[in-house]
């Protein structure tokens, strides 16, 4: 296993997954913005599936993801609302060994200055499992810039300091 020793980034295996039952491919405005974000961060993309707002469906796909050794992070968009068939949090809180609390307070807090207090409608959560590092966010895509700008893009930067999550991650060595 190997972790970032120098300011060199070093890319990461980052897994999204879309949470929605009207999305399709074409209309995955959130999930491209964030492969755009992430590749153009120097990250590799592992995977990219849309699922729909099934608690058990989330939970397959991520399991999945969680077990595979090469993916490193996984980001999540959509489900975190309080509609009846919101249902991202519940699928993946089980699935944390840890939770990253400051990640939904601070999301939050870089929301309200956009939205108001809109955002405490937002139930956005971050943890690990498996020593793989997990982000849910809203499904929009002024959401996941909000996210991906504010919080996300730092923390899988392993440049970044004081500290970042890439430090913590086990991240695998791979045959670049």
């Amino acid at each position: 296993m190997a972790k970032a020793t120098d300011d060199t980034p070093q890319p990461l295996a980052v897994a999204v997954l879309t949470v929605s039952d009207t999305r399709t491919d074409e209309n995955d405005t959130s999930g491209h913005y964030l492969v755009e974000e992430l590749e153009a961060a120097g990250h590799r993309i592992a995977a990219k599936t849309i699922v729909i707002d099934d608690i058990y469906g989330i939970r397959a796909v991520l399991s999945a993801w969680i077990a595979d050794e090469i993916i490193d992070a996984v980001l999540i968009t959509g489900g975190t609302g309080f509609s009846s068939r919101d249902s991202t949090p519940e699928a993946v809180r089980p699935l944390f060994d840890k939770d990253i609390d400051g990640f939904g307070e601070l999301f939050r807090a870089l929301s309200y200055q956009e939205i108001g207090s809109s955002t405490v409608q937002s139930r956005a959560l971050a943890g690990f499992a498996n020593d793989t590092v997990i982000f849910c966010m809203p499904g929009s895509t002024g959401a996941c810039k909000t996210a991906w700008t504010g919080l996300i893009r730092e923390q899988l930067d392993s440049s970044h300091g004081p500290c970042n999550f890439v430090g913590v991650l086990n991240v695998r060595e791979r045959n670049a």
